[in-house]
């Protein structure tokens, strides 16, 4: 779903971290339509990876992949979480609570922004 439509090499999108990772996906009709991975280091949740089908797209699908990332992360102890965001998804972390930190920059040949969040209980 994430490499083909973002044009990023299956080598790069398999990074060998997925089996230290916990996968959270969305699920319709037996289908998964959206899908995101957190990765922990410490106390601090490195989240990723996050697509939506594009047929399912609009309909708060990863705004709710957002909020289930805070609950698992919470839950396995982490105390914020960061993320490199495409600079045109950039509204729906905002809106997610999550705050820019630093420049753009260009990570496989895609406009980014890293962004971080606190979390609470």
């Amino acid at each position: 779903m994430f490499s083909g439509e973002q044009g990023v090499s299956i080598a790069a999108d398999r990074d060998g971290r997925d089996d230290e990772s916990t996968h959270l996906v969305a699920i319709a009709d037996g289908s998964v339509i959206g899908t995101c991975r957190l990765l922990f280091r410490g106390n601090v949740a490195r989240l990723g990876r996050l697509a939506v089908d594009p047929d399912h797209r609009g309909r708060g699908i990863a705004a709710a992949l957002l909020e289930l990332a805070d609950r698992v992360a919470l839950g396995e102890g982490a105390r914020s979480i960061s993320l490199h965001a495409q600079t045109y998804a950039r509204r729906l972390y905002i809106d997610a609570g999550y705050e820019e930190r630093g420049p753009e920059f260009v990570e496989e040949g895609i406009e980014h922004v890293a962004m971080g969040k606190r979390l609470e209980a």
